[in-house]
């Protein structure tokens, strides 16, 4: 069953792709703990931090929580791109048929 054109099929299969490597990317930067990316914690301003381990482990625990929120995103990304490639597949077929 075709529900999208060829040209958007392709257009969701190049997207697709680059989301996958970019969120694979990212996830594995915050799985190293990047520090770059501290910026892009969850965490509140008005959180008081006891002490600097207090900071420390919130820190850890929203690095661990947006790795594994970008390898979702990531997999989520891959099935888009098996229904564009789907899609795309459908489309070539039926014109190759005609």
């Amino acid at each position: 069953m075709k529900f999208c054109g060829p040209k958007l099929s392709l257009c969701g299969i190049i997207i697709s792709i680059w989301g996958i490597i970019q969120l694979v990317l990212m996830g594995f930067f915050y799985y190293i703990r990047s520090v770059a990316l501290i910026e892009d914690l969850n965490i509140s301003e008005e959180h008081k931090f006891t002490d600097s381990q207090d900071f420390y482990s919130t820190a850890d625990k929203m690095y661990s929580l947006n790795a594994y929120n970008c390898w979702i995103a990531a997999c989520l990304y891959i099935f888009t791109l098996v229904v564009s490639g789907h899609q795309f597949y459908m489309n070539n077929r039926n014109t190759m048929s005609l």
